[in-house]
């Protein structure tokens, strides 16, 4: 129904933000990282929506970004997570934090969340790792479509030969490749994308 709200800051608190859009306040419910996004008082802000309605509750959920709205539907979308559970996730781990937690299977990292168990965690993370795929990368993530045969395409595969889901090892390798330049040897870019998919 609401899908974006493009206005001025008028107030936030710990989970919240009050976004004036022509003259009429809207209270946004977020993560703590969407919410440091935002800025201070005053700056003109865009966040992407989602409108949860329950039997006896409506309200607004704000996102920096499409991507973290993308999560938090899947996140929603585990038995035992509702909206306040997922936002905690969301305010403990950067998204490509989660994709990564999720697609290594990782439920140390997702229960770092406030409130979320060992048990939660697990179950978090073996739902949505096949998921957590079909995402697109984070923006800003350099996913590089590498030709056969080349160094980064070998590294690609050897990443992907150690467990690590496609996406991840791409992810990885462009990142090795910002960090050492495009003439890296293959050892050397396997070496340092192990760690960056690592985390």
């Amino acid at each position: 129904m609401i899908a974006k709200l493009t206005g001025t800051l008028d107030d936030f608190g710990p989970d919240w933000a009050v976004i004036d859009v022509a003259g009429v306040g809207y209270l946004v419910h977020a993560s703590a990282k969407t919410l440091d996004a935002l800025g201070v008082r005053g700056d003109r802000v865009t966040v992407h929506t989602e409108l949860q309605v329950s039997e006896n509750d409506m309200r607004l959920i704000g996102f920096a970004s499409g991507e973290e709205r993308a999560w938090f539907r899947l996140l929603t979308g585990v038995q035992g997570v509702g909206s306040k559970m997922a936002l905690a996730v969301l305010s403990a781990l950067a998204v490509d934090d989660l994709a990564r937690a999720c697609a290594g299977g990782d439920a140390a990292m997702v229960a770092r969340a406030q409130g979320v168990g060992p048990k939660l965690a697990g179950r978090i993370v073996n739902e949505l790792k096949d998921k957590a795929g079909a995402l697109p990368p984070a923006p800003g993530a350099a996913v590089v479509v590498a030709p056969a045969g080349s160094a980064s395409a070998d590294a690609v595969s050897a990443l992907q030969n150690l467990g690590f889901k496609p996406n991840v090892a791409t992810i990885a390798v462009a990142r090795a490749i910002e960090e050492l330049g495009d003439g890296a040897e293959l050892n050397a870019l396997v070496r340092v994308a192990l760690k960056r998919a690592a985390g």
